[in-house]
């Protein structure tokens, strides 16, 4: 499954940037970017606008590669709804791999279509 940060590593490949070069050209250190990369860290909104220009995608392009929860969302959500974190949590725990993700994803889909 592709990630942010195998993206950002393959466009970088691509624009034949090593890493260090690459880490230069955005003033960051070479472990940070490269922490990016391995999914390890996760860039503010400042640095990806900075990877994208470089990288010459758009900003919703790499986005749309992160596999990260809306933490604001679902810190709402559970807010409003007590059940949701439990319910959050089974359904975290029923996904193994991508097919079990997508689905979850049809099924919650298919719900909202009634």
């Amino acid at each position: 499954m592709e990630n942010l940060g195998n993206i950002i590593r393959d466009l970088r490949q691509k624009k034949e940037y090593s890493l260090r070069e690459f880490a230069d050209k955005l003033k960051l250190s070479a472990p940070f970017i490269s922490d990016i990369e391995l999914g390890r860290r996760f860039p503010s909104n400042h640095v990806l606008s900075k990877i994208a220009d470089l990288l010459e995608v758009k900003v919703d392009y790499l986005l749309t590669f992160d596999t990260r929860p809306p933490v604001e969302e679902l810190k709402r959500m559970n807010e409003l709804h007590p059940g949701f974190g439990f319910a959050f949590r089974q359904v975290m725990g029923d996904i193994k791999n991508k097919a079990d993700a997508d689905d979850i994803i049809k099924k919650l889909n298919k719900g909202r279509k009634k």
